[in-house]
């Protein structure tokens, strides 16, 4: 009798085992970023130290749709001009810095994916600026020639160049970080010149220079904010970077929860 008790806790314990094995292990965020370097990816680690983070610089363009589908969010990073062909002044070409042709067929192709399939993107400086082109819009090509202002946009120490911005009350950015007023860092000399007709204008420098930008119809639209500033070079209790990361990764997580 007691032979048959053992096997029938034996065999109890196996079910109990097989069926935690099929149960799914709590999933991973997942995060695409054009280009990385380690101040993103610590900007974003801060948030969350589990998340698996990409870059995707480097990988083939053929390929890369199928190579986006496992992923929750896109993250668009600092980096050289963007071509201008692609905002029609080519004309200009001579006066902007350098380019990498590849990443700009990159970083549009993710944008792309990212609008077609309703996926989280963030833009950072040139991630804000490619996302106005993507989506229809064009760039300053030079702030101190183009754009009369008095404030220092760039400068060598770009460590110490900071300036306030003035942020719209009524944007998914004033929401997250609760503030009208912020201080940020800087180091461009290209901004948002024409907004693309889907998205909005949310910051501006005290000079009148788009500092960030989202969709105009917040509402029924994925999440997308692209700023001028550098977030994971600020401080982590400013609201203008961390906040940022938090509502970012937020919305990563949704979308997450939505493919699954």
């Amino acid at each position: 009798m007691q032979k048959y008790n053992y096997l029938s806790v034996f065999i109890l314990l196996l079910v109990i085992l097989s069926f935690s094995c099929q149960q799914p292990s709590p999933q991973k965020l997942a995060i695409a970023v054009s280009k990385l370097s380690d101040s993103y990816r610590q900007w974003l680690l801060h948030q969350d130290t589990t998340l698996e983070i990409k870059s995707f610089y480097g990988e083939s363009l053929a390929g890369l749709k199928e190579q986006l589908e496992g992923y929750d969010a896109i993250l668009i990073t600092g980096g050289e001009d963007v071509y201008p062909a692609y905002y029609g002044k080519t004309a200009d070409t001579a006066r902007c810095g350098s380019f990498d042709h590849y990443r700009d067929s990159l970083e549009l192709a993710m944008i792309a994916y990212a609008t077609e399939h309703r996926m989280p993107l963030f833009g950072v400086c040139r991630g804000a600026q490619i996302t106005n082109v993507a989506l229809g819009g064009s760039l300053i090509i030079d702030i101190p020639t183009d754009f009369d202002t008095l404030i220092a946009h760039r400068q060598k120490d770009w460590r110490n160049c900071f300036h306030d911005v003035l942020l719209d009350t009524s944007s998914r950015l004033f929401q997250i970080a609760g503030l009208q007023k912020g201080r940020v860092n800087s180091n461009h000399h290209q901004a948002v010149d024409q907004i693309a007709p889907a998205l909005k204008i949310t910051a501006r420098s005290s000079d009148g220079l788009p500092e960030a930008i989202e969709w105009k119809d917040n509402e029924n639209m994925h999440f997308l904010m692209g700023v001028q500033w550098h977030p994971e070079r600020l401080n982590t209790d400013n609201p203008l970077s961390s906040d940022l990361a938090k509502a970012f990764l937020e919305a990563a997580t949704d979308y997450s929860q939505k493919r699954d």
